[in-house]
Parts: structure tokens; sequence; C-alpha cells
């Protein structure tokens, strides 16, 4: 595999050299800007997270109960550590579709990253291929593909895909999946429909009504098709509405034309005065997502697409069945950061059972809770052959832009890295092996 821009693997490598670099700096008197501490590193980005950032990056369903059962299950497990092997070189790599990757770690889709900082995910996609960690592009991202996959070099990356109403636009963000070098084609399955989430109604902010978000779509040739078919029945008094319907203008309202005019593409006085930025909104927010997709619809897939597809947001084993019988290549557990159903079963606790029901056919991932290098290691005994994380990069992102990001995964993998020599292990591989003896219920 070929690095990324800048890369070399020596950069992410043992965790102490990472440790070192710190201590080094320490010396000098210089303390990292991104904090080790996931409770730290939670505090500080929101302390410089705007209210909007904040409630839907950090923000739950409901009461919170699914994000706190994430975490929860996590410390249900504790780690048993073997004592004189030589654990003086460790492996870390693992293959996966293809690709030989320095970590079993992957950049977890966050969608509307924009409202934490301008061009969110091309330094996301970069901070992620300096280390040779796949990203997953979200389907809710704040640049166009072309551009993160440009930033990001020939370094792996795979594509989040929403199922829209509009089939001709599924088939269009596919290809151009395909065009722009994605590994895989991730299908999130949990989203149909927006969960209840407080955090966000409660100061009534949903960053795709301001444009923010939807620029996989805004880059898209058959969604600006349907936009500008749109406009034009507008003018025409075809669309069903007043013709000359306007919405009350308020400082909010103006903010918000402001904002859909600086995230729509072209120039910003002519988004201002054109009618084209707020159909694009409203045409998003009418087809993001299909709350009538099922099994028949994934089915289509091997006719749509070349790319190695995973089902994303599986949590009972019998769909990790039914799955696999329509030749899916790979499943990733998870509730979605409990960001969907309040009150729904942990990823972690979830992943025993899906794993075996798989039984080693695909690869199965985990999402949902990865805070630490130690939950990486219970993860992978548990079965998982890798695992996603989200919110920790959009908080490192917050703090110190692509070097912030960068920061969190190189600390991640170095604790990982630490983690798996302390407990008597060499490589991912003997950690899988090994799972069932390396775990016990706290």
């Amino acid at each position: 595999m070929a690095p990324g821009p800048e890369s070399t693997h020596l950069t992410i490598g043992p965790g102490r050299s990472r440790q070192n670099a710190i201590y080094r700096g320490g010396a000098l008197g210089r303390r990292p800007v991104v904090p080790t501490r996931p409770d730290e590193l939670e505090a500080q980005a929101r302390q410089v997270m705007s209210r909007q950032a904040w409630a839907y990056v950090a923000g739950g369903a409901g009461a919170g109960a699914t994000m706190r059962a994430n975490r929860a299950a996590f410390d249900r497990w504790a780690i048993v550590p073997r004592m004189l092997r030589d654990v003086s070189q460790r492996d870390l790599d693992i293959d996966l579709f293809g690709r030989r990757l320095p970590a079993p770690l992957l950049v977890a889709p966050v969608g509307a990253a924009g409202l934490v900082a301008r061009d969110a995910d091309v330094h996301i996609g970069a901070a992620a291929a300096q280390l040779g960690l796949p990203y997953i592009f979200s389907n809710q991202g704040s640049s166009p593909m072309e551009d993160t996959a440009a930033a990001m070099g020939d370094s792996p990356r795979w594509y989040q895909l929403y199922w829209s109403t509009d089939e001709q636009l599924v088939d269009s963000l596919i290809g151009r999946a395909e065009r722009m070098g994605a590994d895989a084609l991730v299908v999130t399955l949990d989203t149909t429909m927006l969960g209840w989430r407080p955090h966000d109604l409660d100061l009534g902010s949903l960053p795709f009504a301001r444009g923010v978000g939807i620029a996989q779509y805004t880059s898209d040739p058959r969604f600006r098709q349907i936009v500008r078919e749109r406009v034009l029945a507008r003018r025409t008094g075809s669309s069903g509405r007043p013709a000359a319907e306007r919405a009350r203008t308020t400082p909010g309202a103006i903010r918000t034309l402001v904002s859909m005019a600086r995230e729509t593409p072209g120039g910003f006085i002519h988004n201002l005065r054109s009618p084209y930025p707020r159909a694009a909104v409203e045409t998003f927010l009418e087809i993001y997502s299909k709350p009538s997709l099922t099994w028949d619809d994934i089915a289509t897939l091997p006719e749509r697409t070349r790319l190695p597809v995973l089902l994303k947001g599986i949590l009972h084993p019998d769909d990790a069945r039914q799955a696999l019988d329509l030749g899916v290549a790979g499943l990733i557990v998870s509730n979605h950061g409990g960001r969907q159903v309040d009150g729904a079963l942990a990823s972690l606790d979830a992943l025993p059972e899906v794993v075996s029901a798989v039984r080693g056919r695909v690869p199965v991932l985990l999402d949902s809770g990865i805070r630490t290098g130690a939950d990486v290691v219970k993860a992978i005994a548990l079965g998982a052959d890798a695992v996603t994380v989200g919110r920790p990069h959009v908080y490192g992102l917050a703090l110190d832009g692509q070097a912030g990001v960068r920061a969190v995964l190189e600390n991640l993998v170095a604790e990982l890295d630490l983690t798996l020599g302390l407990s008597g292990l060499t490589s991912i591989r003997e950690l899988r092996e090994e799972g069932a003896r390396v775990l016990r219920r706290a």
C-alpha cells in the first residue's frame, strides 16, 4: 500500500515512540494541544465548539441511554494481562479488502463536520492518509468526495451511502465513489429517519437545513438536475406551491440564507440572489433518505457496483445471517453512536452474537463507543476484525484542525500498541486467537 501525502508509517509506530515524543516536548515546556484523556478531550472540544456543533456531534437520541450503554459495555469487560512474554516486537497490521492496514482502526463517517471547521472532511481525510488509516467518507459530508480523495493521494478510503428516495441519485453517488477510488461501499441502515435528538431539537438546529453537510449532493449531477427541475417548476407555477412563496424575514432567516449561500457551489453574491440554494436544501430534506428501505433494495447492489458492500447498523444475528445470504462483503455492528434509538442494545454487547452468526465468512467491524486503545483491544478480543472511531477525531478537529485529527488517531494507535504488549500479546492475529483468554467479565 502506498502511503498518503507526507506519510511514513513510522509516525504511527510503537506506542513508546508516541509517548517519548510527548515527553520530550514536555521537557521543553510543551504540552499536547490535544489531550490524551478522552474525558478531557471532550471537555476542551466543547469549550471551542459552537452550541450547534456540540449538540450535533456530541448529542444522542432521547435521554442518552444508548450512549451510556455503549460505554458501560466496555467497562463490563476486564483485560487479564499475562506476564514474562517477549513483547519487544509488536505487529498491529491487518488485511482488509485487499489492503494491508497499519492498525485495525478506521475513521468513521461523521456528518456535518463542517459545523466544526471549514473543509472538515478534507482535513480529516488528509490526517488519516498521513497515517495510512482508511477514512469512511460521510454521505453527509461538507466537502465533495472528490476533493477529499484528492487530499488523500492513493491512501485507503471507503464511502458511506445513505439510500435516497431517488434511485438515479443512489446510482450516481455509487458511481462517483467508484471513480474516486473507494475500496468499499458502506450502506448505513439505521438512519432511514432521523432519531429524536433533544440536543439539536432544543436549539432548533438541523445543519442540513442551513446547507451544512450536503456537499455530496450539491456536487452531484443527478441531484443538481433534480434541483434545477424544482426551481423551474416553481417559476412556472407548476410545483403546487404559490410562485411568490417567501419565508418571513427574521435575523435567523438571514443567517440561514447566508449559510446556504456559503455552502452551495458558486459565487456567494450570486447564491444570495438565487433561488437555487434554498431549493437545494428543500430537495435534500425531501429525498436524502428512504424510510421504505428493505432487504429487496440491498439485493440490487451486486448489479449496481463492483465494490465490496458492508452493511452498517447490524445489531441482531438474524439480520447478519440475512445480509450474508444476499452476498454482502462485511458487517459493521453499530447503533450509530447512540444517536438513533434511545435504549438500544450496546454495540459491544451485540458483537459476540453477530460474530457467531457470521462464523468468519466476512469481516465484522465494531462501531460506537470506541474511546481508547484498550477499547480496541476488548472489541477485537470479542471477535471484531477492526473498529471505527467517530466523535473523538471530530473533537481533535475542533482543537487543532488536521493536526488535531492526526493526534487523536496517533494516540489511539499508540495506546492500542502498548495495551497489546502489556497484556502479553504481540499481534492483532494473536489477540483474536487468544481473545477468550484475554478478557474476563468485570
